[in-house]
């Protein structure tokens, strides 16, 4: 299955973080589309004021894609940017799986995760690595 992996990568520990995740989804079978091998900061540099466009751009055509997206749920609140993958994909009808490894509850409700509109377009949000690969097993089942 081609999967988006999706989720902010901003720090350090982000980005080692969606490696090793990238590897792990390799490992058990998947092909693994994550922006952050997209471009380079020295491509992002060349654009200049047009930056944000050829992200995106460069980001939307790897969700068009893609069979799958894995979105990365932590956080006060989901990032921005993975908001908008979520949205996206959900438009397209692609299947959405969220992965939240963070115990706090940022749910709009008693029983929520997230914010409901991103809970709500996620086919399931696993806690673990392990719990992703049962969703992803389940949804190619289909």
């Amino acid at each position: 299955m081609k999967v988006y992996q999706a989720g902010p990568l901003f720090t350090e520990a982000e980005i080692l973080w969606h490696r090793s995740f990238t590897e792990k989804l390799t490992s058990a079978g998947h092909e693994v589309a994550w922006p952050g091998d997209f471009f380079t900061d020295e491509e992002i540099k060349t654009w200049g004021n047009d930056a944000p466009r050829h992200i995106m751009d460069r980001d939307r055509a790897a969700i068009d894609a893609c069979d799958i997206v894995v979105a990365l749920l932590d956080g006060a609140q989901v990032d921005d940017g993975t908001a908008w993958e979520i949205g996206y994909a959900y438009a397209k009808g692609k299947p959405i799986v969220g992965l939240r490894t963070d115990f706090r509850n940022a749910g709009d409700t008693d029983h929520g995760q997230v914010n409901a509109m991103i809970e709500g377009s996620c086919v399931g949000i696993a806690r673990n690595y392990e719990g992703v690969l049962k969703l992803l097993n389940q949804i190619a089942m289909r």
